[in-house]
């Protein structure tokens, strides 16, 4: 029993730790929600790359080789495109995504679910999530196979109470009205801020410097 207590415990101390950085993020996500950018695309986005995390993980607890940070940070890239896109379609009509949303409604669940919206909330997620890492795989190797089984799922448990916790902040009269006069003009500079930030502390622009000479 106490070893169930202590993973728990672990489980959520780590997730804590590792992803209150999310919730600015899930925030302005949230405050952003129309047609055609659902709250079930960042939720699914959020879970979506919150996995790919776990499994880029996972290799320490297998005694494995983790895939290089500067490689992962090579993902801060999306943010980047994000943030000009999202400039750029500030000055466009929304009447095509209009229709395209309508069009995808027909398609089926999964279709749905895995679309460019979703990979983009995942992509930003896990590009964001690079330090997550280093915390994990030494989380993980020191596990054996029921802590860890404890462990994740207190962490996909947390991932739902923190989109949850971040659509209420949306809810708040303070924050609501913050985000609707500035969420939508500040939203494309945090994302190539955030882009930025991961590829200078990753070591991922001396990746490209490697690879370009």
């Amino acid at each position: 029993m106490s070893g169930l207590v202590t993973a728990i415990n672990t489980g959520i101390a780590a997730f804590s730790a590792t992803n209150i950085d999310d919730m600015l993020m899930l925030t302005l996500f949230f405050s952003q929600a129309n047609a055609t950018f659902r709250r079930w695309h960042i939720i699914a986005g959020q879970y979506l790359g919150f996995t790919a995390l776990i499994v880029a993980s996972l290799p320490g607890f297998f005694g494995g080789l983790i895939i290089p940070r500067p490689w992962i940070g090579l993902f801060g890239i999306v943010p980047i495109v994000m943030g000009i896109r999202a400039l750029i379609k500030q000055s466009e009509d929304d009447d095509e995504d209009e229709e395209t949303e309508i069009q995808q409604s027909r398609h089926s669940l999964l279709t749905k679910f895995l679309n460019i919206q979703t990979y983009s909330v995942a992509a930003v997620t896990f590009a964001n999530g690079t330090d997550n890492i280093s915390i994990y795989v030494p989380l993980f190797a020191s596990s054996n196979p029921e802590s860890l089984l404890v462990i994740l799922t207190v962490f996909f448990l947390l991932v739902g109470c923190l989109c949850y916790t971040a659509y209420k902040l949306t809810h708040n009269k303070a924050i609501a009205d913050l985000l609707a006069s500035y969420g939508h003009n500040i939203m494309p500079f945090v994302l190539m801020g955030l882009g930025a930030f991961i590829l200078l502390e990753s070591g991922s622009l001396n990746l490209v410097n490697i690879l370009t000479n």
